[in-house]
């Protein structure tokens, strides 16, 4: 699913208000944070296969597929595409305050609606970029990119 699917999916289930004014900027934090992951990912990914292609060919010639063999090297490789997203996860509220608490309580909002919604999109967020990972290191195996 992808990050303006997930911001569907928050309006429907009464998170975010389902105005283009809620959903488009949520939609956009989502779309962000998959693209550095899926950088982040296809980078690490492609560099482990060229450092470590030695390992590769001798999964090849142990009888993996040619996917499975290189999934093997560049899978876990590539998890570390994650840390920047847990590393903003960590810090929000303890060193950094969200932007859309400050607007939603700027705007009107109650704290707990503004916690609750900043939780939500921290939430999706690392959804979006986990499923984005997975995805990047599933074509690089298969050669699709």
């Amino acid at each position: 699913m992808n990050g303006i699917g997930n911001a569907v999916v928050l309006a429907l289930v009464g998170v975010l208000p389902a105005k283009g004014i809620a959903i488009i900027p949520t939609a956009g934090i989502l779309l962000g944070g998959a693209m550095v992951t899926t950088s982040l990912a296809g980078r690490r990914a492609v560099d482990e296969l060229t450092t470590r292609r030695g390992e590769v060919e001798a999964a090849l010639s142990l009888g993996l597929l040619p996917r499975d063999a290189r999934l093997e090297i560049c899978a876990a490789a590539s998890a570390s595409a994650l840390i920047p997203g847990l590393d903003q996860t960590r810090a929000v509220g303890l060193v950094t305050i969200p932007g859309a608490f400050v607007g939603m309580v700027l705007g009107g909002a109650s704290v707990w609606a503004a916690a609750a919604m900043q939780l939500f999109v921290l939430i999706a967020l690392l959804a979006v970029s986990s499923i984005a990972m997975l995805v990047t290191v599933e074509l690089v195996a298969r050669e699709e990119l």
